[in-house]
């Protein structure tokens, strides 16, 4: 039997470096990649090499591989219980499987050839899901052209300082919802940290990874849990080494199950003063345009304003000192209700002429449900103008299940107003102008 029978290339993910962002799963075109509460993982008989993944991670724990015998390809259930990759295996180990220690190199050299043959025609691979249609594919996994440089990865598992220490500065409650006892499933929370004297640069789309204390059901360090982060280049503050994220508190999953977040409750419970561990930063894509005249539209619901909240703070400090002329400022923010929106009561205050804001709620007693997608039909005439506009960016930040409404939106806007949206969707990720960021 050949080893090119026996010996596949096995797609795997680093668990000591992913932070669980879910970029991978979302994008994957095939659905091989999946997770549980602890590990993403690659399903070994689905991937088919497509590539499509590696350049959107933020971390580079996707980009792994290990020659394995087809029969002993890792499982998923033996993925998801790792806390690190698996040894590499000896050359003796593979010909036991192959032949001669020298075929197995012969199938080593096939089955990478195969995997950059499909990644160069990954454009090519099918993206159409059971209804048809795959919002991933149209998401840009690079920059707009004129983004600022991003630094990344300057602390974690594999930098040679794998965290810093950040104190906390501010923990301010920024729903009305939680307020009072018993309205806790909307505790959103506005967190500052201050990194002192320790270099930690970050740009507006960026997120952080945060380390709980303690360990898990299994006796190991809790993972980090990522969050976007709220404030612009600059700081919280001005002229500071701190940023702020949003946070809510997690005490139920997305079936409705009842559950305490590990990373959200330990972070909303911080005091000020108090000392977290950090790694990061991370994000070179889902970054804003600095060209003046760029205009940019941003579509999120709950947390995923966070980086909507970065985008318009820096463009208002830039407005606000005349050094910049930008184009126009579109956010759509949707929630269940007025009172779970956070930061409603600062963004009232924002200037009309600077921003143009659409809120969607969902669940208003008496009101029917609106989504953000139905807030962009409404404002269709003003959206195409934005899709034919090449200086315009779009992001969507918020939970998975709003993205495809969303894109789906875009399309029937374009399609509407005379554009080809095959053409379109592809430019707009090519271009680096839909940016997706959902989980």
């Amino acid at each position: 039997m050949s080893t090119e029978a026996t010996l596949i290339k096995q797609h795997l993910i680093d668990p000591e470096i992913c932070i669980r962002c879910n970029t991978c799963e979302a994008i994957c075109p095939v659905g091989a990649i999946t997770h549980d509460s602890l590990n993403y993982v690659v399903k070994a008989d689905i991937c088919n090499g497509c590539m499509d993944c590696i350049l959107p991670c933020p971390t580079g724990s996707i980009d792994n591989w290990r020659m394995v015998p087809k029969a002993k390809a890792y499982s998923i259930e033996e993925q998801l219980k790792w806390y690190d990759l698996p040894a590499e295996l000896s050359a003796d180990e593979l010909a036991a499987y192959g032949g001669e220690a020298g075929g197995q190199t012969d199938a080593a050299q096939e089955a990478h050839a195969a995997v950059q043959a499909a990644a160069s025609s990954s454009s090519t691979v099918s993206t159409a899901t059971a209804t048809g249609f795959n919002s991933a594919q149209f998401g840009a996994t690079l920059p707009p052209w004129s983004a600022a440089h991003a630094y990344t990865n300057l602390y974690g598992p594999k930098a040679q300082d794998k965290t810093i220490t950040a104190s906390v500065t501010g923990n301010l409650r920024v729903t009305e919802v939680g307020k009072q006892e018993g309205q806790q499933d909307y505790d959103t929370h506005h967190i500052v940290l201050d990194f002192g004297s320790l270099p930690f640069p970050v740009l507006e789309g960026q997120s952080i990874g945060i380390i709980p204390p303690g360990v898990d059901a299994n006796g190991k360090p809790h993972h980090a849990r990522q969050y976007s982060i709220a404030s612009p280049r600059n700081g919280e503050r001005p002229g500071h080494n701190n940023v702020s994220l949003t946070i809510k508190r997690v005490l139920e999953d997305h079936s409705g199950q009842p559950v305490r977040g590990v990373g959200s409750n330990y972070m909303c419970d911080l005091n000020v003063g108090d000392k977290v561990q950090v790694i990061g930063p991370f994000g070179a894509s889902f970054l804003m345009p600095n060209h003046p005249k760029s205009s940019i539209v941003m579509i999120c619901t709950g947390t995923g304003s966070a980086p909507m909240r970065a985008m318009t703070e820096w463009r208002r400090r830039l407005r606000a000192s005349a050094k910049f002329e930008g184009g126009k400022l579109m956010l759509f923010f949707g929630a269940r209700t007025q009172q779970e929106l956070p930061y409603f009561g600062p963004l009232q205050n924002l200037p009309k002429d600077f921003i143009d804001i659409e809120f969607a709620y969902s669940r208003t007693p008496g009101q029917p449900k609106r989504y953000v997608q139905d807030a962009l039909r409404d404002r269709a005439a003003d959206i195409a103008l934005q899709l034919k506009d090449p200086n315009t960016c779009f992001y969507v930040c918020g939970l998975k299940s709003m993205e495809e409404g969303v894109v789906m939106a875009l399309r029937d806007i374009a399609q509407q107003h005379g554009m080809d949206w095959d053409v379109l969707g592809q430019a707009l990720k090519r271009q680096g102008r839909l940016h997706l960021e959902t989980y």
